[in-house]
C-alpha cells in the first residue's frame, strides 16, 4: 500500500508511483469519486464541449440559435 501524509492545510503529495500510474504531470487535474467508503482518484478528462455542463441549453431551438458560435 502506498501512503502519504496530510498537512495542517489539508494538502498532501501524490506519491511518485501514483503519478506514474496515472501519467500525471504538473498542471493536470485530478478527479475524486467516493465509492462504498473509499476514494477513487483518477486523472480528470477534459470536457470536449465547454458548454456541456449547461443542460438547460439542450433543446433544438437552442442548438439552432447557438450553432456556429
Amino acid at each position: 500500500m502506498i501512503t502519504s501524509r496530510l498537512t495542517t492545510k489539508g494538502q498532501t503529495t501524490i506519491p511518485q508511483a501514483v503519478r506514474n500510474a496515472l501519467h500525471l504531470k504538473e498542471g493536470d487535474e485530478i478527479a475524486y469519486a467516493i465509492e462504498d467508503g473509499a476514494v477513487v482518484l483518477t486523472r480528470a478528462q477534459p470536457a470536449d464541449d465547454p458548454f456541456a455542463t449547461f443542460g438547460e441549453w439542450e433543446g433544438a431551438a437552442d442548438r439552432r440559435a447557438y450553432d456556429g458560435l
